[in-house]
């Protein structure tokens, strides 16, 4: 090797060479670790930081678009009682206003109740809130291991085998 860069031949390292040396000789494990663990942490609340600002944008976007949709099934609802009122108004073309008024009602309150029943079925099948079938899995599952516990105990101690 030529003088002035450092080798084999145990001359002087060269001026790069020797920066090297002396920043990984002065930086010890610890220190490179602490390092290292420092900018993790500002990695993670960067990364943290980023993610709230995220949602907080999705967040924004979707209480527009549920406040668009809440406007928007209120003009419904005022649609819906204008064609109630249509079909009044056609009714009263053959009898009575309030004949007309009342068969509409009794019709409505009809589909209501029914709407009502079929909701009350569906709530009651999905009563109670907890997962059933995984809770008794896990009973089960419980109950496996008490009983194999016991059965392997019990060969342990010279009992229940043939000696």
């Amino acid at each position: 090797m030529t003088a002035g860069m450092g080798g084999l031949d145990g001359a002087a390292p060269g001026p790069g060479e020797a920066a090297a040396e002396a920043t990984s000789d002065s930086a010890s494990t610890g220190e490179l670790v602490s390092r290292l663990s420092q900018e993790v942490t500002s990695l993670v609340r960067g990364e943290l930081e980023l993610a709230r600002l995220e949602l907080t944008q999705k967040g924004r976007r979707a209480g527009v678009g549920l406040g668009a949709f809440g406007a928007a099934g209120v003009v419904a609802l005022y649609g819906v009682a204008v064609l109630i009122a249509v079909v009044v108004l056609a009714l009263n073309l053959i009898l009575d206003a309030w004949l007309a008024a009342l068969i509409v009602a009794v019709v409505l309150l009809a589909a209501a109740a029914g709407m009502a029943l079929f909701g009350k079925k569906q709530v009651a099948r999905a009563t109670p809130l907890g997962p059933e079938r995984v809770t008794e899995n896990l009973k089960r599952d419980v109950d496996a291991v008490k009983h194999h516990d016991q059965a392997s105990g019990a060969n342990a101690h010279g009992e229940g085998s043939i000696q």
